[in-house]
Order: C-alpha cells, then structure tokens, then sequence
C-alpha cells in the first residue's frame, strides 16, 4: 500500500506547478530562500539562484567546500558538537555547490554508468539541493568517502535519530526513491529548521509529501482567513 502510495505521490510532483514552490510561492518557507525551498528534478533552479549568504562551518573538514546557509551552519556546529560528547567524530564532506560544479560532477558519473543509473544516484545541474546552501554530505574523522556504509556506522546512526533535533533530515532514504527519485543516501542531511525536522522526523515521511501537505494547509488556512502557521 505504501508503495503504491510513494507512486501516485510521485506523479502528483511531476504535474504540480512550479510556482507552488517558486519565489512567488504565498508560503514564505516554501519560497526561494525559505528553510521547505524544494529543489529536484521535477522543480529545478537556474545557475544564478543561489543564496548570497554563505558561511564556512566550524567543524571538522569545514572550509569552503562546506559552506551553508548562516542558519543551517550553526545548526550543523551544534550537532557536531553534541555527537563528539557522545563520543563520535562527524567530518563535513560537500555543502554548497554551484550549478557549475553540479554540471561537471554528473558529466562525470555519466562516463562511467549508463544515464538512468546516474540520475539515481546523482542529481543533475539545477537539481541538488547543495545549490541553495541547506544541504550537507557528511563522513566520519576516519572516512570521508560518501558510502551507504555511512549508515551502518556508530555516526551514521546517531545521524539518522538525531539529525532532527538541530533541525537536520536525512533527505534520501531508500524506502522512499518513489517519491525522491534518488537511491539511499545516509550522509546527505537537509536543513529544515527544528520545529518542521521533528514533525517530518516523527511523520517518517519525505519532504516532498511533506511540502505538499504544508502547502495545502497554508491554502486552507488563508482561505479561512487566519495566520500562517
């Protein structure tokens, strides 16, 4: 059931409009530069949207390959921190990448597996999530290699039941390619803020359908002429 649910989900994305999740997006979280900004392959962004506010992290392996939004990288020091008093030592990987960048890495995987394996497990330009500065791939302070191997170790899983209390999902799950279109990824965490990381967290569900819940609440919500959540 769950299955066929993750499939009319995912048509119900190809089909619906852009602008819901555009700068003219009526819920600002939804807009451009909103924390719930969706970006993948049915939604891209151009090669000149991205966020003018980039900070470099202070965590291990930060520098300017790790750079995020101001408010996801204080979220990010702060979950480090917390896993290293649990005794485990998380490494930033990739934070933002331009669609310059993006281009050039999935040129890349196409030289090496046929189109619809890349398109797995690789987002083309415009596509990642790492362009808007929310996203972060992570490691450990042995292994930075990005590997689904990142889920079976002690930091991978303190990441995926702690992520949400800084404001962190773990964006691709392979329960939920239907829907995401990408294979599991374990080390790649998305920047949502705190209070919507919980619910999603506690939903067990995608931000897609979690966008699209979002946005039909905000729609009802106006219309009955209250305030935004």
């Amino acid at each position: 059931m769950h299955r066929i649910f993750c499939f009319f989900m995912a048509l119900a994305f190809v089909f619906l409009p852009f602008a819901a999740f555009s700068e003219e997006a009526a819920d600002p979280e939804l807009a451009f530069g909103g924390n719930l900004f969706l970006v993948n392959r049915e939604h891209p962004i151009g090669k000149d949207d991205y966020p003018r506010d980039l900070v470099e992290p202070k965590v291990l392996g930060g520098g300017e390959a790790t750079r995020m939004r101001p408010e996801a990288a204080a979220a990010l020091e702060e979950m480090f921190a917390a896993a290293k008093e649990a005794g485990l030592y998380l490494a930033a990987v990739s934070g933002y990448r331009s669609y310059g960048q993006q281009t050039a890495i999935f040129a890349r995987k196409l030289e090496k597996v046929d189109r619809q394996t890349a398109m797995r497990t690789v987002a083309p330009q415009g596509c990642s999530e790492h362009q808007i500065g929310l996203a972060m791939d992570l490691g450990t302070k042995k292994e930075t290699r990005l590997s689904t191997a990142f889920g079976q170790t002690p930091e991978g899983q303190w990441v995926a039941a702690n992520a949400w209390r800084f404001g962190f999902i773990v964006r691709y799950q392979g329960k939920w390619e239907a829907v995401t279109g990408y294979a599991d990824e374990p080390w790649h965490i998305r920047y949502v803020g705190r209070d919507h990381a919980k619910r999603i967290y506690e939903m067990d569900i995608p931000l897609e359908e979690y966008v699209a819940l979002r946005s039909e609440s905000y729609e009802v919500t106006m219309d009955e002429g209250e305030s935004a959540p």
